[in-house]
């Protein structure tokens, strides 16, 4: 061969070599501006399926286990599910049985088929920790996994301690509002009955009760699990806002409502102070796509991170 024909030869490797460099940096370019714009869980499930089974990417079970996490802050079923998958079979991440458990029965929860039969296999523990990445942002530590650590000085430490931190996370709720209210509803009296019938540890009124499928208020699992589902459902109601979530917990959320803010209650506006003087915090994380936000309620939208 030729010096020039083996030139020609050099210069259309070297060409195919960059054009092929260059869709792969393309490909690379595309799918991080996909991902800087991406708040939709299902489109970053999509994104997490493509890194998990190399579909036109190159395989990547952490990145993909990062993006199932993502979509699950948000409240997405499918992604608690696919995450929960990861941990069980240790893909992109330390295989831990307890985080499965509590992720298939978050996804379980939502109505999610596969996962409501995975609970049936897996089993959580009061001492599991889920992902950084799905604990409220201002109960996540500096390092590590696990929440931040509630003052058992403040709060008796027993059964009703620990299932307050097992349970919460399920419900992206900060334990310690739940022991604030627990604490001003009960006394963490567990056969408690107001005048108005709310019963149990979170004083659920059978309404409530039967709204978020309580069959027992006194039971303290299934009184608790209610509570949170509700303090779920009124912390993306009032996007965040935890004076409005625990005005309404007392009063109800039609009342807020009505009031366009804290009703003139004397007793709702003592519960308040009480709620936000044990938590001390005024505003929460909450999950975008549970409720519809509020009409009234002028504070910014808080996206999970």
């Amino acid at each position: 061969m030729s010096f020039s024909g083996k030139l020609l030869v050099v210069l259309v490797a070297w060409t195919l070599c960059v054009s092929s460099a260059g869709a792969d940096d393309h490909t690379r370019s595309s799918l991080a501006v996909q991902e800087a714009g991406l708040d939709n869980p299902e489109a970053l499930v999509a994104l997490a399926v493509k890194y998990e089974h190399a579909e036109g990417v190159k395989q990547d079970f952490a990145k993909a286990a990062d993006l199932y996490c993502r979509a699950a802050r948000l409240g997405f079923a499918g992604a608690q599910f696919a995450l929960g998958w990861m941990y069980a079979n240790g893909r992109g991440v330390s295989r831990d049985d307890g985080v499965a458990a509590h992720l298939f029965a978050m996804a379980a929860e939502q109505g999610h088929e596969h996962a409501q039969e995975m609970v049936r296999y897996t089993r959580s523990s009061a001492a599991t920790s889920l992902p950084r990445c799905l604990l409220p942002e201002e109960s996540a530590p500096e390092t590590g996994n696990g929440p931040e650590p509630v003052d058992a000085k403040v709060y008796p430490k027993g059964p009703i301690f620990t299932l307050v931190q097992q349970l919460s996370p399920r419900y992206s709720v900060d334990p310690k509002l739940v022991l604030a209210i627990i604490s001003v509803e009960s006394g963490f009296n567990v056969r408690a009955v107001s005048p108005k019938n709310a019963q149990g540890l979170m004083q659920l009124i059978p309404e409530t009760a039967h709204r978020f499928r309580v069959k027992n208020a006194f039971d303290p699992a299934q009184n608790i699990q209610g509570g949170l589902a509700y303090l779920q459902w009124l912390l993306a109601f009032f996007k965040g806002n935890v004076p409005l979530v625990a005005a309404a917990y007392n009063a109800g959320e039609r009342a807020v409502e009505r009031h366009r803010g804290i009703p003139p209650y004397p007793e709702t506006r003592d519960y308040v102070r009480k709620i936000t003087a044990l938590y001390g915090k005024s505003t929460h994380p909450f999950l975008i796509n549970l409720a519809e936000t509020s009409s009234f309620v002028a504070l910014p939208v808080n996206y999970p991170q």
